[in-house]
């Protein structure tokens, strides 16, 4: 598919993709909804990673189940979920004060959505690889649990770390069905590159929609190659999600 899209278009194609304004503010929105989104994903990630992996606790399993389903559930179903969700009374309130839906905090919501369930379970897989007798012996040194995972644990951790957040940023490049639904594709509004591909096929501009579709691919290649070089314990995760 990608060499097919690689003898499609030609170079003055992308350039003249990368001159457009629709598609320049669809690449600043993306990158920036993308890095946030990846921020926050760690931000949730981390902690509830951590629980997973360490404690048991009743509700565990259903917890672990709740975790998943952004994975397994249609797109679409997720944006429509997020809108209806919207809708209720009191966020329809906050809707008034801070527009979320059709807006840009919608297209980082909605990417969050699966992108932190990717990170979370490449990270429960990363400190479950962590052996925990190394936290009890610093606690046994004098620190407590909050100090052992400060000064132990998370810099064992990090390149599941930069492996979840590298995943978790290629997985929000990629979201379309949820945006599509929940912000829409707006011009110069909601646009990601996702919906660009959507909107240029949509008036049958090919190449244009081909060109964006090969930065896309460019872009999750150079993800997947930071991954690789930072360690298969990310991989790991994800492999284990898929066979079991």
């Amino acid at each position: 598919m990608v060499v097919a899209d690689l003898f499609y278009t030609t170079p003055g194609h992308l350039w003249h993709a990368l001159g457009s304004p629709e598609i320049r503010y669809a690449i600043r929105l993306s990158l920036l909804s993308c890095t946030l989104t990846t921020l926050l994903s760690l931000w949730v990630a981390v902690p509830i990673g951590y629980l997973m992996a360490r404690f048991e606790f009743p509700g565990r399993a259903f917890l672990d189940a709740l975790l998943d389903i952004p994975i397994v559930l249609p797109p679409l179903v997720i944006g429509l979920s997020l809108l209806i969700l919207f809708q209720t009374a009191p966020l329809r309130a906050l809707e008034t004060v801070f527009p979320v839906t059709y807006a840009v905090p919608s297209v980082i919501l909605a990417q969050f959505m699966v992108a932190c369930a990717f990170a979370v379970r490449t990270l429960r897989t990363t400190f479950a690889q962590i052996n925990p007798r190394q936290e009890q012996v610093a606690m046994t040194l004098g620190c407590n649990r909050a100090q052992a995972f400060w000064r132990v644990v998370l810099p064992a951790a990090r390149p599941g770390i930069l492996t979840a957040a590298t995943l978790a940023w290629a997985r929000a490049l990629g979201e379309f069905g949820p945006i599509l639904v929940f912000s829409g594709a707006t011009r110069m509004k909601t646009e990601v590159l996702p919906t660009t591909v959507f909107l240029e096929l949509s008036v049958g501009r090919l190449e244009a929609a081909v060109a964006v579709s090969l930065l896309m691919m460019g872009s999750a290649v150079v993800a997947l190659l930071l991954v690789r070089t930072w360690g298969g314990t990310g991989l790991a995760g994800v492999s284990s999600f898929r066979n079991g």
